[in-house]
């Protein structure tokens, strides 16, 4: 359940580097009032309310990986948002202390960062030219099957119309 709800809202996290300009000044908006106002307040009270310093009893789970992803990402976002989340910010923390987690978010690690302009547009640019290598291919695939399709109604033709185009490659 925990798990979840972080990818709801990493959903959105994710697609907003891709909207149309017009369009991201309102789903910041959104995303920082629904981490404020439902997400992190939601897991805010789950932390507080068992008192341990994991989501699930007091082992490390999936969900807490993603919800301290998610925190890393909306932080990416909006700096002050996790301010009023204390709890949210220790879990980060501890997690984020982790050797192998540590070892993983050092500079020069696997680690890809927030999709900036410049990795959308090169994105773009990447999605343009296969778009177009496959829009190519499905003409000349077309084009293709339409060439063998007169071909065939050719050849099938009586022996009459055959004769007339003489060309070794019409005639099987």
């Amino acid at each position: 359940m925990y798990a979840e709800g972080t990818a709801d809202m990493n959903e959105m996290i994710v697609r907003y580097p891709f909207l149309p300009s017009g369009e991201k000044e309102t789903s910041l908006a959104q995303i920082k009032e629904k981490a404020r106002n439902c997400y992190f307040p939601a897991f805010e009270k789950v932390l507080k309310s068992h008192g341990q310093d994991y989501l699930v009893g007091n082992r490390l789970s999936r969900a807490d990986i993603h919800l301290v992803e998610l925190v890393y990402h909306v932080e990416e976002l909006d700096s002050c948002i996790m301010i009023s989340f204390p709890l949210l910010q220790a879990l980060r923390t501890r997690i984020s202390n982790l050797p192998t987690v540590k070892k993983f978010l050092q500079p020069g690690s696997q680690r890809k960062p927030f999709e900036d302009e410049k990795y959308v547009e090169e994105l773009k640019k990447s999605f343009c030219t296969a778009a177009q290598k496959l829009y190519c291919r499905e003409l000349t695939m077309r084009s293709l099957r339409e060439w063998t399709q007169a071909r065939d109604k050719l050849v099938s033709a009586d022996p009459p119309s055959r004769n007339r185009y003489r060309c070794p490659v019409l005639i099987r």
